[in-house]
This record gives C-alpha cells, structure tokens and sequence, in this order.
C-alpha cells in the first residue's frame, strides 16, 4: 500500500456553547501546525477569559496517535483534555487545537457530568468547523543559474508544486512545497537538471 499524506484538519476557527447546571462550556476548535501555534491560541483565549475557573484543552499534531497535549486545568483528572482528544480522535482529525473555557455555575457536575460537558462542547464546535482535507509535506530550496530556469519550471509546473518562495537573480532560490508521496519523484527529476541544488528548507 502507499503510504497515505492526507490527513483531515480543519479550515478555520470555530466555536461551539454547552450549558450543564449554569455551569457555561464555550469550546474553540482552530488548525494548528505545531506546539507554538497552540500556545498562541490558548494565551489569547486566557485574556479573552481572564475570569473563567479552567481552561482545558487539547490538541493533536500529526498522523501518529502519540502526538498530543491535554490539560485539564484544575479539573478532576481525566474529565476534560482526554474526553476533548478522543473526539478529535473518533471525528479523525489531526493539526487541531480545542480549548474548552469553563465558567461555574455553582453546582458540581460530578466526573460523569465533567465528561459529558468537555465532550459535547467539544462536538458542538467542530460540527460547525469545516473539514478539509490536507497533505503532509516537505519544503524543499532549489538553488540554480538563470540558465536552467526553464528545466525547473518544468518540474514545478507538471508536478502542482506549491511555490512558497522565489528570488531570481543570477543565482535563482525557490522553495516548493513537495507532498510526501512525491518527493522520490521530485528528488529523482531534479537530480536530471544539471547544476541544480536541492536541499531541505523546513
């Protein structure tokens, strides 16, 4: 079998609204691509909630069930990040951020109760994101003469590959998006172009 590079994120932010004995759940979904990312998020969300009691969270990075962080921020363990990862994990989407903010309501939950709510708010805000699909890829930085310009638009051009970056000058740098699937293929016409250079750029 090929090795699969898609994978299902998200389009963009979402909210979703959960309410359990005037305790208020507000959960936000956003796409994230790494640890930096999601801690931008999470610092917005603490000033724009100042005075919420938790704010739990969790997100996944990658393919690999093993990239993830949860928080149940001051909540009994277990009763908030694990019930928000697994929905990202039954929904089957992966580079997701979920921040549930808790505000209490006076009235204990109890753990059941705790689960239910991360949960469901949690499915409330990603029923009302847009799913879409994406590939894992690889930046790669051609380095090559005027000359060849032509040779490597070629490539770029057959192959849809998503150009991040270009400077032409005498020497000529571009950085090109290469989807996993395709970077043997990628490697192996460039590798046809004289005097071209290919290394990793991120």
């Amino acid at each position: 079998m090929l090795f699969d590079d898609t994978y299902q994120s998200i389009a963009g932010p979402a909210e979703g609204f959960f309410k359990d004995k005037g305790s208020k759940f507000l959960a936000y979904a956003f796409p994230v691509e790494n640890d930096s990312q999601a801690k931008v998020q999470l610092n917005n969300l603490y000033e724009l909630h100042p005075k919420a009691v938790h704010h739990c969270y969790a997100y996944r990075l990658g393919a690999d069930r093993m990239s993830y962080r949860i928080s149940d921020d001051g909540e009994p363990s277990g009763t908030a990040g694990r019930p928000i990862l697994n929905t990202l994990y039954s929904k089957n989407i992966t580079n997701v951020l979920v921040v549930v903010v808790r505000y209490f309501g006076g009235t204990l939950l109890g753990v059941p109760g705790l689960i239910n709510a991360y949960k469901t708010a949690t499915e409330i805000a990603l029923e009302l994101a847009e799913i879409v699909t994406r590939h894992y890829f690889s930046i790669y930085r051609l380095s090559f003469q005027y000359p060849q310009m032509n040779d490597v638009m070629r490539i770029v051009k057959e192959m849809e590959l998503p150009v991040r970056d270009q400077l032409f000058e005498m020497q000529c740098v571009m950085d090109v998006e290469v989807r996993a699937t395709l970077v043997e293929r990628f490697i192996s016409r460039s590798e046809k172009v004289e005097d071209l250079a290919v290394e990793l750029a991120g």
